[in-house]
């Protein structure tokens, strides 16, 4: 190998997919989502896409700004609004493989059955969800980019069933996925305590490989790729479950919450996590 890796992170800004808070924080009410493109001498692999047909318009014109050829496309897990580029990015680069596990294809198609796509998408994003395609399912757990392995990590059921991280040992990057999430609130809407105890053992398993950066799936645009943030999401997660034995209602949840991680960007989260774990709120007490 005599080519050297880098990689650059582009962030894209949307509203939260859950908007029946409680009144206040609307400076907090925004997601960003990340996508990560690595590239060698020649050739490069893009991990994860954009939610919208505007997004990724420009995620496209990103791509081709660094001159390189696209050999892969990645996704970590299969959420829509990681996911819903693969046919914007197979027609504007048509020699490029769509690769993700079976987990996360089969993930994909419960995102994309006509009903949650009508009822759940279509309707959040009304004319701006791109034509649904599927990406190929890969044969093994690694590939490469120029002789540089790349290496998935399959992390189980973290913010969704199926989820994994990309490995870059020649980087020291780990491309997180919805496994890591830098000052957003993490989606917990999918979670049960057993699952989140798989979270918490899965961020300790990418802790272990000791990585010099790494890239949170939502993350605030002017921050850093902090190995930190697997710390912070750890301790989010402990937590919510702490924070779900003492309060006394949804909005209680919420607001401890809210206290106890402050400054996070996407409060729809917080809100139905909060609505997951506590159940609905009291009457009168939901916006």
């Amino acid at each position: 190998m005599s080519s050297e890796l880098h990689y650059e992170v582009t962030t894209e800004r949307r509203e939260g997919v859950t908007r029946d808070l409680p009144e206040g924080h609307d400076d907090l009410r925004w997601v960003a989502n990340s996508s990560t493109l690595i590239w060698g001498e020649r050739d490069a692999v893009l991990v994860d896409t954009f939610t919208t047909i505007e997004q990724n318009e420009r995620l496209i014109e990103w791509i081709r700004a660094h001159d390189r050829k696209l050999t892969a496309v990645y996704l970590t897990h299969g959420h829509g609004d990681h996911a819903f580029g693969i046919g914007m990015l197979r027609a504007a680069f048509p020699d490029a493989r769509i690769l993700a596990t079976e987990g996360t294809i089969a993930a994909l198609r419960i995102q994309t059955e006509p009903a949650y796509l009508t009822g759940f998408w279509e309707k959040l994003f009304p004319g701006q969800i791109p034509p649904v395609e599927f990406p190929d399912a890969l044969d093994s757990d690694r590939f490469d980019v120029e002789g540089h392995e790349l290496r998935v990590i399959e992390t189980g059921h973290t913010d969704a069933e199926g989820s994994t991280s990309l490995w870059v040992p020649d980087l020291g990057l780990i491309v997180g996925g919805d496994v890591v999430y830098n000052a957003t609130y993490a989606y917990l809407a999918e979670t049960t305590p057993e699952t989140r105890q798989n979270w918490i053992t899965a961020l300790t398993r990418l802790k272990e490989l000791h990585p010099r950066f790494v890239v949170s799936g939502h993350k605030q645009p002017q921050n850093g790729d902090s190995p930190a943030d697997i710390d912070a999401t750890i301790q989010y997660l402990r937590d919510v479950d702490e924070i779900a034995g003492t309060s006394a209602d949804a909005l209680d949840f919420y607001r401890q919450l809210l206290v106890k991680q402050p400054g996070r960007t996407n409060v729809g989260s917080a809100w139905a996590g909060a609505k997951l774990i506590k159940g609905a709120p009291v009457a009168g007490q939901s916006a």
